[in-house]
């Protein structure tokens, strides 16, 4: 049965681990673009980065930026130069990649909130490559996209899934008393009413939402809605879907640079996945 390689990866800013003094987008951008996946799901990403991480991988790509920001131009000409100095205060992107002979044909984003830190889901929805085509639609704030818009080029057991990114905010900031119960995180449970708006009714179809959920696996596990399911996790990075299952264990690529630094304070987070059959009838 066809499945995908999806890797989710928070870029910790462009930034290494002791911290390097130097520019890294030629290491990330290289690195990534070794590796074996079909989709990569980035978060913490320098705003500039996405085209040129996807140019490098030969990749189609989408991205929402995040938070810090504000005169990005003045932002961008410290950060590229000086990546350490500046931090988290660079300015922030997450971005889904695509390639393995998939492209993507609608992208979706909705604002999970917008302090202490704004947050994002996005998705976007896997096709065939066409000939000559040049890119979907995208839909921004919850705003549906067709999921039944035609697409003759799209087949296999992927082509139509939807995909989703996110970095959620912390437990601290990030939880409410309400019906599901003292302390449930607030950022989750929104994530997953957005992917199910863009799905619309469960028809089979894969479901994948991966990223830095900033909760632990018990804590996620908690937040799941029903059919959903945890594939991956490392900590606080996690693969979930909905209609697919894991082949194998998860992987772990290296991520170490010729000093022998790291590259990010996360690692990589890759997993095979597969349609899950549906029940015999």
């Amino acid at each position: 049965m066809p499945d995908v390689r999806v890797l989710t990866w928070n870029l910790f800013h462009g930034r290494a681990v002791p911290s390097a003094g130097r520019p890294l987008l030629h290491e990330f951008a290289t690195t990534l673009a070794a590796w074996p996946w079909d989709v990569a799901l980035l978060q913490e990403v320098p705003p500039w980065w996405p085209p040129l991480l996807a140019r490098a991988a030969g990749a189609d790509h989408r991205a929402v930026r995040t938070s810090r920001n504000a005169l990005l131009p003045a932002r961008r000409a410290v950060a590229s130069r000086r990546p350490d100095l500046l931090k988290a205060n660079g300015g922030g992107a997450d971005a889904i990649l695509v390639r393995g002979g998939l492209r993507i044909d609608a992208h979706a984003a909705r604002r999970l909130r917008a302090w202490p830190e704004r947050r994002i889901v996005h998705a976007v929805r896997l096709a065939v490559p066409a000939s000559g085509h040049a890119g979907g639609p995208s839909v921004l704030d919850g705003r549906p996209a067709d999921p039944t818009s035609p697409d003759p080029g799209s087949s296999g057991a992927f082509a139509g899934c939807w995909v989703g990114n996110l970095h959620a905010q912390g437990p601290s900031a990030a939880t409410h008393d309400g019906p599901d119960g003292p302390g449930v995180p607030a950022d989750a449970p929104v994530a997953f009413d957005a992917l199910a708006r863009w799905t619309g009714p469960d028809d089979g179809r894969p479901v994948l939402l991966g990223g830095d959920f900033n909760l632990r696996p018990g804590e996620l596990d908690g937040a799941l809605p029903a059919g959903w399911s945890r594939l991956a996790s490392r900590d606080v990075d996690h693969l979930t879907a909905r209609g697919a299952q894991a082949v194998g264990a998860a992987s772990f690529p290296d991520r170490t640079l010729a000093d022998g630094g790291l590259l990010s304070d996360h690692p990589p987070l890759s997993l095979r996945v597969v349609a899950r059959a549906p029940p015999p009838t």
